[in-house]
């Protein structure tokens, strides 16, 4: 009892917010690898990454086990890891669950879709097509993954979200290594404005079978694509 007593006078400060050391690198590797600055196969190294960021072996090596589980990196025999390839298989298997997911998102939003998500909805409309006029490609994926990001979202149902994260970044990477300017379509957005109007008309199937179909789409649009962009880099 008396231990007890002594531990509780003891002042106590809270945690700084700043994100763990291993997080910040996890992050900063991911971003590279999803973005295609780091190609597949490529060679990844804790003495490499502890001299890039200026930290010690022990950081890195928990930022690569965290990669490793999340299947962006794998052993390379004795070269250790490397970036993990690029699979059309698993990237349409990506999208079957994405499309079953905004499906599920698109009919719950549907039956309580508010004046403040119709004008947040319209923006994001607006900055896809803006993103798709100038060609930048990194922001056509932004702008897509946002628009999706708010269906998950306005559905109220925070499980959806958090189920479709870590599918998120492995999409973010199928789309960087499968698109280029001349792959940018208009009529994608036209696609999600579609499904914008049936959530504002609340027409719940409508909006759900949209979903679905425009997943399956980009499903066979990007995993044609990433086909070629494998078979060349082989």
């Amino acid at each position: 009892l008396w231990a007890l007593c002594v531990l509780y006078t003891i002042p106590m400060r809270p945690f700084a917010s700043e994100p763990d050391l291993s997080e910040r690198i996890h992050d900063s590797v991911l971003t590279a690898i999803c973005s295609g600055e780091v190609k597949a196969g490529t060679r990844i190294t804790q003495e490499e990454l502890a001299h890039r960021f200026g930290v010690s072996r022990q950081p890195v090596l928990q930022a690569m086990m965290m990669l490793r589980r999340e299947g962006f990196l794998v052993d390379a025999g004795r070269k250790g890891v490397c970036v993990a390839p690029l699979d059309v298989d698993h990237a349409r298997n990506l999208y079957i669950v994405r499309g079953a997911l905004d499906g599920a998102a698109a009919r719950l939003a549907a039956a309580r879709y508010t004046p403040q998500l119709v004008q947040r909805g319209r923006q994001l409309i607006d900055v896809g097509r803006r993103a798709v006029a100038i060609g930048h490609v990194p922001s056509v994926i932004e702008a897509d993954i946002d628009f999706h990001l708010f269906i998950y979202e306005a559905s109220g149902n925070p499980l959806i979200g958090e189920t479709a994260q870590p599918l998120w970044q492995h999409l973010r990477r199928v789309m960087a290594a499968a698109l280029s300017e001349s792959d940018l379509r208009v009529s994608v957005w036209d696609e999600h404005e579609g499904i914008l109007r049936a959530l504002e008309a609340s027409q719940a199937s409508e909006a759900e079978a949209l979903c679905r179909g425009h997943a399956e789409q980009m499903a066979d649009i990007l995993t044609g694509r990433l086909k070629i962009v494998i078979s060349r880099a082989a």
